[in-house]
């Protein structure tokens, strides 16, 4: 692991590695304890290795008095999600960190010990990393994953007549980050910390390994539903969908009955970090079995169509839909 930063707040470089970064490599080989500036990767038989990347910036992703354990769940999230939406597991990461003055070690150590708790519950390992000053926190992350060779789901290649499926429920995080912005919204403690804590600490979905080989396409919703879905599209297809098939909790249906979201918010919304996927009619036992092993809660909510667009199950064009641009 790169060591670029200087001695400040009573700690140093070699402290935060050794203290708290080592405990992360779970002593693989390929990391060479942290003593290299590189590392290695390992090939497994009958699977390929899936690459993927994400950056998080203070006062774009998150805030700097956030949760340190909130801005570890969003990076590993981020990450994971989009293995699973590609069929593939977690192995590994590498862990790049821009740290300001005001990252103190008492913050690292909170940080690294959630860390440690997601490797051991996904089952992965920090691979290395850097670490380097900066006028403001930036965090990214490099995610190295296993796919069945021939089971790689792709995120844009849906058959006309395709199932529709989407994992968990959608818009939680919406009216959680609304809630945390906007201080007018009154809410009992219960209700509050339920959205809350769907925005703070939003969990991955890992179906897409065990479905991948029943799956056409697969895509993670990081940008929003109607934006994520359209992707799949690819200006190729269209998606008619049963609006009263869209998995909500029963919390947000109570917000929504009272105005104060709409489900039209939630489907533009991102955060969900649930899956869409497309699969053959044919497969739809197997895909309830299996959702029903890996306790995972599987919705279908419409099917492919030849007519470009997205539609309500009646055929009505929704025109309204948009998605999340970092430049727009």
């Amino acid at each position: 692991m790169k060591k670029n930063i200087s001695k400040k707040n009573n700690f140093t470089e070699a402290i935060i590695i050794d203290r708290l970064f080592s405990k992360l490599n779970f002593n693989k080989p390929e990391t060479f304890n942290f003593k290299n500036d590189a590392a290695f990767l390992k090939n497994k038989s009958n699977h390929k290795i899936i690459a993927t990347n994400d950056s998080i910036s203070e006062n774009i992703d998150f805030f700097i008095n956030d949760d340190p354990k909130s801005i570890a769940q969003k990076i590993i999230t981020y990450n994971l999600s989009d293995l699973s939406a590609m069929g593939a597991i977690p192995y590994c990461y590498m862990l790049n960190l821009c740290l300001t003055e005001k990252i103190n070690y008492n913050w690292l150590k909170v940080f690294t010990n959630h860390l440690l708790k997601l490797q051991k519950k996904y089952n992965f390992f920090l691979l290395g990393g850097d670490l380097s000053k900066s006028n403001s926190l930036m965090i990214s992350s490099t995610f190295y994953g296993y796919a069945k060779s021939n089971y790689i789901i792709p995120q844009n290649k849906v058959k006309n007549h395709d199932n529709i499926w989407v994992t968990g429920n959608l818009g939680d995080s919406c009216l959680g980050f609304k809630i945390k912005k906007n201080k007018k919204i009154k809410l009992n403690l219960k209700y509050r910390n339920y959205f809350l804590n769907k925005y703070y600490l939003p969990k991955p979905c890992m179906l897409g390994f065990h479905i991948a080989k029943l799956c056409s396409s697969a895509i993670d919703i990081s940008d929003g539903f109607y934006g994520d879905l359209n992707k799949m599209l690819n200006n190729n297809f269209g998606a008619i969908l049963n609006f009263k098939s869209i998995p909500i909790s029963k919390n947000l249906k109570k917000m929504i009955n009272n105005n104060l979201i709409i489900l039209d918010e939630v489907l533009n919304w991102g955060d969900d970090y649930q899956l869409i996927f497309t699969s053959h009619r044919k497969f739809e036992k197997n895909i309830i079995k299996i959702a029903k092993e890996k306790k995972v809660k599987i919705t279908k909510i419409g099917r492919i169509t030849n007519k470009l667009g997205i539609y309500t199950d009646s055929l009505k064009l929704i025109n309204s839909y948009r998605y999340y641009d970092h430049f727009a």
